[in-house]
């Protein structure tokens, strides 16, 4: 095997190079990432990250399968991640992005930001899923692979009893086929009519995170409700709350109430004598 074009197209890797690509240094990433995607934007550490593992794993199984006898680029280390941005919509923000939206969007928006839920999760909800008695909305095919139970507060509850119900479309939103109806070009158009800058659509979940720590809401419920299986994850929410410490040492005054005064009065006790 004398090359190999990535699945994307961009990236070409050659057994001749395996020298210098293998060295492990970061010098890969970089040279990757001062290129730009289709959409002419630079790439992200995670993109290429994962376009490595790809080519890990594919000339792996090249190497077991006899096709080569070389790895390329089982040297080259991923680079370090920070998946710590929170971008979230101030409330005038909101409502612009509310007014600019179309009528078959908006119902996807409000619902995005009442429970955070993700845009594949959102996509392919069933009304098999939707239970208007419980008020609980099940997510079966999640990003960590668990399933995750969503409750609904009132507007969502409104929300999606309101839309139409087509018995033989599996889908909450679907188009006309009975196909998953796509959220990203309505929410681009919105999001440029709104003028909002930096924002994607993941940042609506984002959003509703944000909003719930910011009323008080402890992280770890935060995180059952994102469906986030570490507290890690969570955490980058932590700073919207600073109360939420302050509240904690709080305890400690009242459990240690009881104790402080006695302690007072013994202290003060032999004076008073």
């Amino acid at each position: 095997m004398s090359g190999f074009t990535s699945w994307r197209g961009h990236w070409f890797i050659s057994n001749n190079d395996s020298e210098k690509q293998g060295g492990g240094s970061r010098e890969h990433g970089d040279e990757r990432r001062k290129q730009k995607s289709y959409k002419g934007t630079l790439l992200s550490v995670a993109l290429v990250n994962r376009e490595l593992a790809c080519l890990k794993c594919m000339f792996s199984l090249a190497v077991k399968e006899g096709y080569t006898s070389d790895n390329p680029v089982k040297k080259i280390k991923l680079e370090k991640e920070n998946n710590k941005r929170v971008r979230f919509l101030e409330k005038d923000e909101l409502e612009k992005l509310y007014d600019c939206s179309d009528e078959k969007f908006r119902p996807a928006l409000m619902l995005a930001i009442n429970t955070g839920m993700r845009y594949s999760e959102m996509q392919y909800l069933k009304w098999e899923n939707v239970d208007f008695q419980r008020g609980m909305i099940t997510l079966r095919d999640t990003k960590n692979g668990e399933t995750r139970q969503v409750p609904m507060n009132r507007t969502v509850h409104d929300i999606l009893s309101a839309l139409p119900h087509n018995k033989q479309a599996a889908y909450v939103f679907c188009k006309k086929d009975g196909n998953p109806y796509n959220f990203r070009s309505p929410f681009l158009r919105a999001r440029e009519n709104a003028g909002i800058k930096n924002f994607r659509f993941h940042d609506l979940r984002h959003t509703a995170a944000s909003y719930i720590v910011m009323k008080g809401v402890d992280l770890n419920t935060v995180r059952e409700i994102l469906g986030h299986k570490t507290l890690e994850m969570t955490l980058r929410y932590s700073h919207l709350s600073p109360e939420h410490k302050t509240r904690a040492v709080a305890v400690l005054d009242e459990q240690m109430d009881t104790f402080w005064t006695n302690r007072d009065k013994a202290l003060k006790a032999p004076n008073d004598a």
